[in-house]
């Protein structure tokens, strides 16, 4: 499925730079690096930490419980920190939408609104927060609109799939 948005009035594919419309319209590009990475594993791992730490300040191996309690506190955070880094083409995140790696160098390199758009993001606002900051300000809501609709929050909620109850999670004692 390729996905088109209108950017005043012109229909525009929204991985490719302006200047590269008239000429490669009919091809469909895909870009992916070499290097690739794991939402899950990375996830994984950042939870080991966690337990890691947490054990640590209480003395005695949290096991299970501690991969719980990251998953609850921090995974959306952290989904949603891994999601931005994806579409500014900083790192390939296998489980994300390859088709929106990079989305920000290409598409929206030239807007004064993606960078407070995206600072809302990482404060962990929603599409919501960000039309009605937008409506505040008076920006100009069909681009905010087009913007929100190629960068698809909603689309990058992954649940986590890593099990907490694993063997390799439990405590020596359980």
């Amino acid at each position: 499925m390729q996905r088109f948005l209108t950017f005043h009035g012109m229909e525009v594919h929204p991985y490719l730079e302006a200047s590269m419309l008239p000429s490669l319209a009919t091809v469909d590009i895909e870009v992916e690096p070499e290097f690739q990475l794991s939402l899950h594993q990375r996830g994984e791992e950042e939870a080991q930490r966690f337990k890691w730490i947490e054990s640590e300040k209480a003395g005695r191996d949290l096991g299970e419980t501690a991969i719980r309690l990251w998953i609850c506190r921090h995974w959306n955070s952290f989904l949603r920190q891994r999601w931005l880094e994806h579409l500014q083409g900083k790192a390939f995140w296998v489980e994300l939408d390859h088709r929106d790696f990079g989305v920000l160098r290409t598409c929206f390199a030239g807007s004064r609104l993606i960078d407070p758009i995206i600072d809302h993001f990482k404060r962990g606002h929603e599409n919501l927060d960000i039309l009605l900051w937008a409506m505040q300000e008076r920006l100009p809501m069909e681009e905010v609109r087009d913007i929100l609709t190629t960068l698809d929050v909603n689309s990058a909620r992954i649940q986590c799939q890593f099990d907490p109850s694993g063997q390799r999670y439990r405590s020596a004692a359980g």
